[in-house]
């Protein structure tokens, strides 16, 4: 009994240890989308109203932002884009 509890613990253990390193890719996503939604942040304190004219003003801007860090472009929130 002791033999399988240590066995599980033994994988337990390795498993968590691998997938600490396996999350490189993670990080970088998480990165990435934290960076995204600063860029989001920006474009909604640049342009608060929630106008045809001032959501494709936000469009704009954040997809200059996100083109600056080299990030994929989000969906437009203004009408007809």
């Amino acid at each position: 009994m002791i033999r399988v509890g240590s066995a599980v613990l033994a994988i337990g253990l390795g498993l968590s240890a691998s997938a600490a390193h396996a999350t490189q890719a993670g990080q970088t996503a998480m990165q990435n989308w934290a960076a995204m939604d600063q860029c989001e942040r920006n474009a909604q304190a640049a342009f608060p109203d929630y106008s045809a004219e001032a959501l494709a003003k936000r469009d704009a801007a954040l997809n200059e932002c996100l083109e600056r860090k080299s990030l994929p472009p989000r969906t437009p929130l203004a009408p007809g884009h």
